[in-house]
């Protein structure tokens, strides 16, 4: 239970685009946040494929207040072309570096679109020294079986603010007549029963790592 850790921990939250944290692991970076842990946000890309890449980065300050994130890094790639090579492991390990994350969150591998699979790649490089790295779920994961669930029964309606703080995304689902709003519920319902809550985020962990 993310409440009843004694140790404050430094946690790092990498997204390829802007609004891939808050779908992925708002409800769990809120509750660290609010149990007084550090949290560091990084996103790879401004999202300039999606829509306005000024503005959606806007948008994610935005979030980054809401959660009271310790920092928020652009770690300066162009969205769809993120590379997966030393340059942009260098770059996360820099960011590495500097944070010193006892828990990373990132996107999981197998996906439909490449920043996604590249970021995630990426991530298991920087972070072969780190002690915790959970991969975290979006609407374009594919092969996801979580084997980590956080309730997030108390913070659910705090991540609906957060997604809806990318104002310019909430209705490209490419879902006729769906929000993201009503994806993150979806997800969250669902996560929820599998995980015996009333809503949850699910994870599938590279490494975890426990003491009693």
């Amino acid at each position: 239970m993310i409440g009843a850790v004694k140790k404050k921990l430094s946690v790092l939250a990498v997204g390829p685009h802007p609004d891939d944290l808050e779908i992925g692991c708002a409800g769990t970076l809120l509750q660290l946040a609010r149990a007084g842990h550090s949290v560091h946000l990084a996103v790879m890309t401004q999202g300039g494929a999606g829509g306005d890449g000024a503005r959606r980065w806007a948008e994610q300050r935005a979030v980054a207040a809401h959660y009271k994130a310790k920092s928020l890094r652009w770690l300066g790639f162009e969205d769809t072309k993120v590379p997966m090579d030393k340059g942009g492991i260098d770059v996360l390990e820099a960011v590495i570096r500097a944070v010193k994350p006892d828990l990373v969150f990132a996107p999981w591998g197998e996906d439909t679109h490449q920043d996604h699979r590249r970021t995630s790649a990426i991530v298991r490089s920087a972070t072969r020294y780190t002690p915790n790295v959970l991969f975290y779920e979006v609407p374009s994961t594919i092969e996801f079986l979580p084997d980590v669930y956080v309730d997030i029964t108390k913070t659910f309606a705090a991540k609906v603010t957060a997604l809806k703080l990318h104002r310019s995304q909430v209705h490209k689902v490419n879902v006729a007549d769906l929000s993201i709003i009503d994806c993150a519920r979806s997800m969250a319902q669902f996560r929820g029963y599998q995980g015996r809550v009333k809503a949850a985020e699910g994870f599938k962990a590279l490494r975890l790592r426990l003491s009693f």
